[in-house]
Formats: C-alpha cells, sequence, structure tokens
C-alpha cells in the first residue's frame, strides 16, 4: 500500500511536470517558428532541436552521477524549482522581444533541467514497483507524461488564440510562460510527497569516486554484458531520429504547403492537431505493449515496432496529404512508444540500481545524439515546403535495417 502511494506521488510529478513542458513548449514553438515575422525553414527549424540537444549531450554523462550519488527526490525537486525560476527570466525576455543568445541560454538551462528531472525519475521507479510491473509502470509513467504534454501544448495555444485577440502576440506568449513557471512550482512541491531516499540511491549503492566521463563510459560497458539493452538503446535511438524527422517535415508542411505560410495560425492548428493525433497513438502503444509482451516478449515486439510504421511512411511518401501525414504520425508514435516503454522496463530490470543513473544518462546522450542526427540529416533533405518522398523512403529504410540488423533474433 505504501508504495503503491509513493508510486502514485511519482508518477504525479512527472504529469504535472510534463503538462508544464507542453505548455512552455508551445510558447517557444509559437515566439520561434510560427511567428508571422519569422519565416521558418527546414535549417531553423533543425537549428531549435540541435540548440537544445547538443549541450545537454555534453553534460549529460554527469548527470548520471549525481543521481547515482544523491538523492533524486532532492534534485527533482530543487531541479523543477531552479527551472521556474529560469521561466521567470524567459517571460521577461520574450515580453521584450529577445531571440539571441540570452534568451538560447536560458532555455538551454530549462531543457536540461527537464532532462536530469526525467532521468531521475525513470531511474528510481523501479525501486516503487515490482520487476513484473516494470512495463506497466512506465507505460503508465511515459504515457501519462506524454498525454499532459499534448495537453499542455493544446492550453498553450488555445490561451495564445484567447490573449490575441486582445494583445500583442508576444505578450501572450509571456502570460502562457507565467503559467509553466506556476506549473512547475507546484510540481517542485510535489516533490516533498516523496521521502529523501525513496527514489534511490540507498547509501551502500553509492559510489566514493567520481570520474566524469569515464564512469559513463562505464554504464556502456554495463551494458555491453546486457546486448538486449543496449540494442534497445540503440532502437530507441534511432526510432527518435525518426520522429525528429517526421515532426521537422509536419511543421514544414503545416507551416508552408498545407496552409498559406502568410497564415501561421492556421498552420500552428494544424500542427497541433497532428500532435493530438500521435499523443492518442502514444496512449493506444502504452496499452497494448504490455500485453502484446506477455506474448511474445520484449524482443520481438521491440523488433516488430520498428517494421510497423514503415507501410504509413511509404503511403505518406506517395501521397503526401494532410489526412496521410496525421496517419503516419499516429502510426509512428504508437510503435515509438512501443519501442519505449519496453526498452525502458528492459534496461531497468538488467541494470543494478547502482549502475542504473549513469546508465540512463548514456541512454539520454544516445537519445539526444539519434535525435539531433534526425534534425540534420532531414534538414539537410528537406526543401522549405517540407515535401520529400526521399527523407520518408530513407526513414523506412532504416527501420528496417535496424530491425533487420542491429536486433538481431533473442539469443535466450
Amino acid at each position: 500500500m505504501i508504495a503503491a502511494k509513493k508510486l502514485r506521488a511519482l508518477l504525479q510529478i512527472r504529469w504535472s511536470g510534463q503538462l508544464s513542458d507542453g505548455i512552455f513548449q508551445s510558447a517557444l514553438a509559437t515566439f520561434v517558428l510560427f511567428s508571422p515575422e519569422r519565416a521558418t525553414s527546414a535549417v531553423s527549424a533543425a537549428t531549435s532541436f540541435a540548440v537544445v540537444l547538443l549541450p545537454y549531450s555534453i553534460v549529460g554523462p554527469y548527470v548520471g552521477i549525481f543521481l547515482d550519488r544523491f538523492s533524486r527526490q532532492r534534485i527533482v525537486l530543487i531541479a523543477n524549482a531552479l527551472r521556474a525560476i529560469d521561466l521567470i527570466v524567459i517571460a521577461i525576455l520574450i515580453k521584450s522581444g529577445a531571440t539571441g543568445i540570452l534568451l538560447t541560454f536560458f532555455v538551454l538551462f530549462a531543457f536540461g533541467m527537464n532532462r536530469l528531472i526525467l532521468a531521475g525519475l525513470s531511474a528510481g521507479l523501479p525501486l516503487l514497483t515490482t520487476r513484473e510491473s516494470l512495463i506497466s509502470a512506465n507505460a503508465l509513467a511515459v504515457t501519462g507524461g506524454t498525454i499532459g504534454v499534448v495537453i499542455g501544448g493544446g492550453i498553450g495555444v488555445g490561451i495564445k488564440n484567447i490573449f490575441d485577440k486582445s494583445f500583442a502576440s508576444d505578450f501572450s506568449i509571456f502570460l502562457i510562460v507565467i503559467i509553466a513557471c506556476v506549473g512547475y512550482a507546484i510540481t517542485s512541491l510535489s516533490t516533498s510527497r516523496l521521502k529523501k531516499n525513496d527514489i534511490g540511491p540507498h547509501e551502500h549503492e553509492i559510489p566514493m569516486e567520481s570520474r566524469g566521463f569515464s564512469e559513463m563510459f562505464e554504464g556502456f560497458r554495463i551494458l555491453r554484458s546486457h546486448r538486449d539493452s543496449l540494442r534497445g538503446i540503440i532502437a530507441t535511438s534511432v526510432q527518435r531520429g525518426g520522429v525528429t524527422a517526421l515532426t521537422l517535415m509536419g511543421l514544414l508542411l503545416e507551416r508552408n504547403t498545407y496552409h498559406l505560410s502568410t497564415n501561421p495560425d492556421a498552420g500552428l492548428r494544424g500542427f497541433g492537431t497532428a500532435l493530438a493525433i500521435a499523443g492518442v497513438g502514444v496512449g493506444v502503444g502504452s496499452v497494448i505493449s504490455p500485453w502484446v509482451v506477455r506474448r511474445i516478449g520484449r524482443h520481438k515486439w521491440i523488433r516488430w515496432s520498428l517494421i510497423g510504421p514503415v507501410p504509413f511512411l511509404v503511403l505518406f511518401a506517395y501521397y503526401s496529404r494532410q489526412l496521410t501525414f496525421f496517419i503516419a504520425a499516429f502510426t509512428l508514435a504508437l510503435f515509438g512508444q512501443a519501442v519505449k516503454v519496453t526498452n525502458d522496463a528492459l534496461v531497468q530490470s538488467s541494470i543494478a540500481d547502482d549502475f542504473r543513473g549513469r546508465t540512463f544518462a548514456f541512454y539520454d546522450v544516445s537519445v539526444n545524439i539519434g535525435i539531433m542526427v534526425g534534425a540534420v540529416t532531414s534538414a539537410l533533405l528537406l526543401p522549405k515546403s517540407g515535401q520529400s518522398a526521399l527523407v520518408l523512403i530513407l526513414l523506412a529504410l532504416i527501420f528496417l535495417a535496424t530491425s533487420g540488423f542491429v536486433l538481431r533474433p533473442p539469443h535466450k
């Protein structure tokens, strides 16, 4: 009963934080990508992805060290509080119309805190549930969080539409960021529902020395002795890179092709609809994954989840319409979520808690690299219109290759 109560607290912390993430991200997307005065190209959109992720990929290894040495509950609490303070600064900069290095720095800090929080909660989740329930617990955590992001994005867009009628666009974005700030502050306070050591690490598991990047590579060496987990991480990274490529394509299509480029609000609504449909796909993927895994096993399900979206990507490549974009978004989200929650449970159940923080730091860095590769590659290949059969066919082939060569049939 106590463990269930603590698990509910962890889920509430994650869900409320990611609801605030969605509100904040909708403000950034509107300010940077859907403002009438700012034209959107593949390179500018991909740069937004890279600017957010590249610095974290450099400092990410040290995140694992913190998570394996200090109370994860305290880290999550303090990181959310710092993120709330950071958003006050971002709101002021946006209200003043700032778009330069200073704004970028504070946005980077906010996203860095986000990854630290999610890695800490993922590393601590196995301590609050049984091994048999890990897939279901991950499905709840990740699905609820993703749905929270989608709902938060909808809230942000709704607030913008209401206040744009009476105020300047930058004021409505300022207001959205302040609301996200309040959400992060509430999430920080709610973290006190967990005790200091509830999500680890335990005293006997804390290493005595700190060796920076070498500790992340130690986590990698641990994963090399758990090849199924390592392959799953590679598959997840490839899949997330594919999601990024389709997201970038959808951004351009909604902004510049499916709607008039002079009407960015229509593009924003179309992109929001695609995100909502993808959110439904995420929910379906999370619900069916535990059931499918019990019948065919984790390894087969991860392999089939990479193959699953391929026919729909090919359909979208040869019939580029908003409807086929929505279908591709739904299926890629469904099978992508299946890969993520299944592999998260695989890693959590395979790796001891004293290495789990470093392992998830490596996991996060690997996924971020996959996202950046997807963003940069698609930016180089996509025209301003966003229409490119080449990108979609290339993505389908990469998924098939990963399923066939990286995820070899399980050896046990």
